[in-house]
């Protein structure tokens, strides 16, 4: 062990000692004589003033003291340069005691031995030391000066490593079991460190046997102080676990962000994606939140994007299309969240990879599996419970995760709606259930990395009869979609090479119910059913390099071909099909087999520091049995040019197309609609994207999109309309267009908090055929002309915060505001005149398409509060979040009726009510995180 006087010791040393001044001729600019010495030496002493020099020495000197005498400031150390103990000498003790010259800027310019051991090793360790000391310069008069100090080195031989007591230990943040790095160890009282933590979290240091005092201290962390009795020549290895200051910090997280190379991509993290109030903690729901999005009804979370047909946006995870991703079109996404490490939202112009779509792309991105140790989530709520469990094995570099969760939904909204409308089915109970899983098996292979990921969902929404009389009947909609993803990836070639295999399984379907009376009594049986099915297998390819800092190419492939048909059982028929009834329409009898196979390569040049130029190339060729085949081509661009390091202009442009959508996605009917031909869309973006101040980012989109081909049915068209008209009947293709402005003000994760504001004006436009009535409701002519789409909303405004309060609590708020879609009998009402017949009689007549009026606009809160507990390898989260918490009604629709004459003094007049609901979802649930 070594030490040294301390500095105020040292320093006090200078009474009586001497003082070094640059020789005095040289400030009057005189020549110094040959061989002589350069410096003065003289007296200083020491009064109750401080440490000080004569007048008469400091006028010899030439320095300005006005008559009186002249104060040396000393030097004061500040940077050490602690001597070690040399190796292979064993139990000397000693001192060395030194003198030093410490020069006008501070430095050691010369070290001279003045006593203590003759112990030669010990010497040289003291005068080596010395060398590397710091001092601020000691001044006399206001000028640095030189002086002479001494300083002594104390050492102490070190004990024997048999007698000496080893500890170790790991530091983790208590309820995460994160190992904290760099925390420091301090020992009995000590105020320097004597270890700190590594990588993983371990330390060790080697003291005395005995009882020790051990402090704690990890920024971020409350100190904490342990008491440890050591045994000499032992090892003890602890755990320490600190206390975080805020549970669930939400803390700035440094990420290796892609570059923005896109035209409009949002990308969310971490907290973002699972604490956004009223998305009930699924992170794909926050895209209702964004800038760009409508909605068919609040609390259904498949967005109408920049004014396309919710089925035209595209979810992909990690390049795997997601037919179904919503549970019960309320409900959370059919991926447990502890999966997706961000989502990227492309309102407009996506990449290249993105294809077969006319509106915008979602994409999740799968979290790489964590290896060092074991983890897994439990929770439950009033509607679901669910689970997730990864594993990794070090051994083999292996890793296994799976997670699911199954639901008992039915038990609280489906009573709840009852009690809210006034309504109680007698025989008949509603139904509302879902299950999802997910596995993945994820190996290193060298440096690439093979992964087997599954996942599947199911979900029934319906009327069950209730067994108390026979031939009460019940209906269903039951889907089930199944996706089995084989993907690996490997360098090549200088970059990134991906190959993936996916097979997938995907029903949608009606069941009907009956009571039917047998031995054992009146029992539920299913008495038909009419499924669609389609089974589709894929493949993809792709391959990403960087060549330089200047360019960079991206390419890849895909096929994927589906086997689609009808499964008929029983008395089951299609909605509105008689048994007798069988027609060729494509969307009745939807058995097809189809081929999609495409390309693509994406290339970012960098031709100066400011712009990027992002181009793109995508081709697909869509293949219908029997020899239907269409073509696409699409060419993609996007430019940026960064005005400053905080303000960037953009834009882009890009050619897309899409088989024939129905509202929603339906296997087959997007498969056998290819006998109607592809749509096809332009997409224009132009906007900036601003970075006003730290932890700020303000974006700004303006958009058109001309709609070249739209085909666009809804579920009742599919079902009746179309199979009516036949196939004779007019071209359904239509035209249209979108355009609108976009804002966002965000504050992303970080200072305990986040939030931003949305705004967007959104028109979207049809050229369609439609017909007109007469006074009777009579079509008189058919017309073409300019109408609003189904599903716009011009004013969608949203506004996000959450907020971590003290140490464990988050609050959180969401409000949402959007005008009225309108009332086209497309998911609502059609409009309809209150008009008299000849007797006087009031009646309801359709109204004109191009006068329909438009629902009320819509306005909503949505609250979350959390509380979390970091036990000792555990945290505890209990949450609330209800969508909706301001209990406001939407209105869905009208319904056209007449008054109660007993109730209007005997007329008989029009009636129009609201379909309006409060849609609830209040979720009250337990997280527990290891």
């Amino acid at each position: 062990m070594v030490s040294r006087v301390p500095t105020c010791v040292l320093l006090l040393a200078l009474t009586g000692g001497l003082l070094l001044f640059p020789w005095p001729g040289a400030a009057q600019g005189l020549p110094p004589t040959t061989g002589e010495q350069r410096a003065v030496e003289v007296d200083v002493h020491a009064t109750d003033a401080g440490t000080t020099l004569s007048a008469e020495d400091a006028r010899r000197l030439g320095l300005s003291t006005d008559g009186g005498e002249a104060t040396l400031v000393p030097p004061v150390l500040t940077q050490e340069s602690p001597a070690e103990y040399p190796e292979g000498l064993e139990g000397v003790d000693g001192e060395v005691v030194l003198e030093l010259r410490v020069d006008e800027q501070g430095g050691v310019a010369e070290v001279y031995v003045t006593g203590g051991t003759s112990e030669k090793a010990l010497v040289a360790s003291a005068v080596a030391a010395a060398k590397g000391l710091r001092f601020s310069p000691a001044t006399l008069g206001g000028q640095p000066v030189s002086v002479r100090l001494p300083f002594v080195y104390r050492f102490e031989a070190p004990l024997p490593e048999s007698f000496m007591s080893h500890l170790t230990g790991t530091v983790r943040a208590k309820g995460t079991r994160r190992p904290l790095v760099g925390a420091a160890v301090f020992l009995d009282g000590s105020t320097t460190p004597v270890a700190t933590t590594d990588s993983d979290g371990r330390f060790s240091l080697k003291t005395l046997p005995g009882g020790h005092r051990i402090e704690v201290r990890a920024p971020g962390h409350a100190p904490e102080r342990f008491e440890e009795v050591l045994i000499q020549g032992e090892t003890l290895d602890v755990l320490y676990r600190l206390e975080p200051l805020v549970v669930n910090p939400y803390e700035t997280v440094v990420r290796d962000e892609r570059e923005r190379t896109e035209v409009s991509r949002i990308t969310l993290h971490e907290q973002e994606l699972r604490e956004v109030p009223g998305t009930v903690g699924d992170p794909f729901r926050v895209v209702m939140l964004m800038p760009g999005v409508g909605s068919l009804a609040s609390g259904i979370s498949y967005p109408v994007v920049r004014g396309s047909q919710p089925a035209a946006t595209g979810f992909f995870l990690d390049g795997v299309r997601i037919p179904m991703l919503y549970h019960l079109l309320l409900g959370p996404a059919v991926v447990h969240p502890d999966f997706i490490d961000s989502i990227d939202f492309y309102a407009g112009v996506p990449p290249a990879q993105y294809g077969r779509l006319l509106g915008g792309a979602v994409e999740g991105r799968i979290s790489r599996p964590r290896e060092d140790r074991l983890h897994y989530t439990v929770y439950a709520d009033l509607l679901n419970s669910g689970g997730f469990v990864e594993y990794p094995f070090a051994s083999t570099g292996t890793s296994v995760s799976v997670a699911g969760r199954v639901s008992y939904t039915g038990l609280l909204l489906l009573p709840l709606s009852e009690a809210l409308n006034g309504t109680q089915q007698d025989y008949s109970r509603g139904r509302a259930n879902f299950w999802d899983y997910q596995a993945r098996v994820e190996q290193k292979l060298g440096q690439g990395r093979l992964r087997l990921f599954a996942l599947g969902s199911s979900d029934d929404l319906g009327v069950t009869p209730i067994p108390d009389a026979p031939e009460r009947d019940g209906v269903g909609v039951h889907t089930v979609f199944h996706r089995v993803d084989l993907r690996g990836t490997h360098p090549l070639a200088g970059g990134e090479a991906e190959l993936g295999l996916t097979w997938g399984l995907d029903d949608f379907g009606f069941i009907g119910e009956r009571t039917v009376k047998r031995p054992q009594g009146i029992v539920v049986e299913r008495a038909g059913e009419y499924t669609l099915r389609q089974v589709s297998v894929s493949a993809r390819a792709r391959w990403q390099r960087r060549f330089s800092e200047f360019l960079e190419l991206s390419a890849g492939a895909d096929v994927e071909h589906r086997r689609a048909a009808i499964v008929l059982k029983g008395t089951g028929i299609a909605p509105g099909q008689r048994e007798d009834e069988l027609s060729d329409d494509p969307f009745q009898s939807p058995s097809s087999l189809a081929t999609f196979s495409g390309g693509w390569t994406q290339l970012v040049w960098r031709p100066a520091s400011p712009w990027t130029v992002s181009a793109g190339m995508r081709a697909d060729s869509y293949h219908l049995v029997p020899g239907i085949t269409h073509l696409a081509l699409e060419p993609r661009l996007a430019v940026r040019h960064a005005l400053s390091e905080s303000l960037t202009l953009k834009a882009g442009a890009g050619l897309f197309h899409q088989p024939p959508t129905v509202l929603l996605h339906v296997p087959v009917l997007d498969t056998s609609g290819l006998r109607y031909g592809l749509q096809e869309g332009l997409q224009m973006d132009v906007g900036a994207e601003w970075k006003p101040f730290n932890g700020w980012e303000v974006g700004v989109d303006v958009f058109y999109n001309p709609l070249r081909r739209t085909v666009e049915f809804d579920l009742t068209e599919v079902a009746l309309e179309r199979r009516r008209i036949g196939l004779s009947g007019p071209d359904p293709a239509e035209s249209g267009y979108a355009y609108g402005a976009e804002l966002m003000v965000r504050h992303p994760l970080g200072d305990n908090w986040f939030g931003w504001v949305s705004y967007s004006f959104l028109q979207s436009k049809r050229h369609q055929r439609f017909a007109r009535f007469d006074a009777d409701g009579n079509v008189v002519e058919w017309t073409r002309g300019t109408l609003p789409f189904a599903f716009e909303q011009e004013h969608v405004f949203n506004a996000a915060l959450s907020y971590k309060i003290g140490k464990d609590l988050t609050l959180g708020t969401v409000v949402h505001f959007n005008t009225g879609r309108p009332e086209s009998g497309e998911v609502t009402s059609k409009t309809m005149s209150a008009r008299f017949d000849v007797a006087g009689n009031p009646i309801w007549v359709r109204q004109d398409v191009d006068r329909a009026g438009r629902l009320p606009p819509f306005f909503r809160v949505d609250f979350r509060v959390a509380k979390s507990w970091a036990l000792e390898d555990l945290t505890l989260d209990l949450y609330l979040d209800i969508l909706n918490v301001s209990f406001q009604r939407e209105t869905y629709g009208y319904f056209y009726n007449f008054s109660d004459p007993n109730e209007t003094g005997g007329r008989r007049e029009h009636l129009r009510e609201p379909v309006a609901l409060p849609l609830i979802i209040p979720m009250l649930g337990l997280k527990a995180t290891y």
